[in-house]
């Protein structure tokens, strides 16, 4: 079975469970925690992956490390470190957010600018991409990048709305020499 297949069926427990307590929101946020410690502490992985320590050690860092998350996160890591998949903790929090929104009806828009946008800049886009999407919302990552003349990409699952300067000059070089 495929690790992406195994982060699925954790995930999709986690959120039946949380569906169940409506805790759904809450999980979410401490989901995202989780995964932002695992994203960037390297050193955490390399503690839970090394062979030196044994089960008991590694959950009792766990617990340590994550003892004001809701107990049905907790026994998730405990668990995944119990099967020895610690590699799954990441993959199994991207695949609850995916089953979350989905029954929330929003979806994950990064959003590529030359600067910071705005509240009223996001719910605009938001209102006015979710709508081609078929959803209700977009819970949107803006991302500043220098090498941009002007203009917004957004990136929602695989489509890609290039409205940046750069991609206008793109379709116009195509258009001319086509």
């Amino acid at each position: 079975m495929s690790n992406s297949m195994v982060a699925r069926r954790y995930a999709l427990a986690l959120f039946q469970i949380a569906k169940e307590q409506q805790l759904l929101g809450v999980i979410e946020e401490e989901l995202r925690v989780v995964r932002e410690v695992f994203v960037f502490n390297t050193d955490l992985k390399a503690v839970l992956k090394s062979s030196k320590l044994t089960i008991d050690r590694k959950k009792e860092i766990l617990k340590a490390a994550f003892s004001s998350v809701n107990p049905y996160v907790l026994n998730t890591l405990l668990i995944l470190i119990d099967r020895h998949r610690e590699d799954e903790i990441v993959e199994v929090a991207n695949q609850f957010f995916e089953l979350a929104n989905e029954e929330s009806g929003v979806a994950e828009a990064k959003v590529y600018s030359t600067r910071e946008l705005t509240d009223a800049e996001r719910d605009a886009i938001s209102a006015t991409f979710a709508a081609k999407v078929g959803k209700k919302s977009l819970r949107i990552e803006n991302i500043v990048d220098s090498e941009l003349l002007g203009g917004v990409k957004l990136r929602i699952g695989n489509r890609i709305y290039d409205g940046t300067l750069r991609g206008k000059l793109d379709r116009l070089e195509r258009k001319l020499l086509g």
